[in-house]
């Protein structure tokens, strides 16, 4: 199958948006989808990008049953680890079902690495879902380190009220 990776450009917002919402139904939570096209666009393609993304494009002959070529996004932004330094967070990877199989996930994956080290970044960091084993082999079988079971590291979040109250106990 022929496809080719490129940088995402703020016109691809809108694909990265219901490829967004698909993976989320992928995912069982479409309900926790709150961003829009617009917001991916602002937040993805200002003067100071909260993320960066690459997006997997098919020739119009080998376009999706609905009509989509492009097929597949990894999301990822930087971080910081203060025992390594610069970090690479790949938020998402997904590539639609119909082209799974065929070399594009990883294609993804390994662009996002490129870039990662192209900044000096030490490590790529991701999170699976637990009940999402076909994912967590693809990643484990390219090398990831699982640091849940290995380091006993948890991954947390705060947010909503949670956020918000957390804040206000600021000084």
């Amino acid at each position: 199958m022929d496809f080719s990776i490129r940088a995402a450009k703020p016109e691809d917002s809108k694909d990265i948006s219901r490829m967004i919402m698909e993976l989320a139904v992928y995912e069982k939570m479409p309900d926790q989808v709150k961003i829009s096209h617009k917001e991916l666009e602002q937040d993805g393609f200002g003067a100071n990008p909260f993320y960066h993304c690459v997006i997997a494009e098919v020739p119009e002959k080998q376009k999706s049953k609905d009509g989509h070529t492009t097929v597949g996004y990894a999301l990822f932004f930087y971080t910081y680890r203060t025992w390594k330094g610069r970090t690479i967070y790949m938020e998402d990877l997904y590539v639609m079902p119909e082209f799974r199989g065929k070399g594009i996930g990883k294609a993804l994956m390994s662009t996002v690495a490129r870039i990662g080290q192209e900044q000096q970044c030490a490590c790529l960091q991701l999170s699976v879902l637990d009940w999402n084993r076909p994912s967590l082999d693809f990643y484990l079988a390219k090398g990831a380190q699982d640091l849940t079971a290995t380091e006993g590291w948890h991954f947390l979040r705060f947010d909503g009220d949670a956020m918000e109250k957390l804040a206000q106990e600021a000084p």
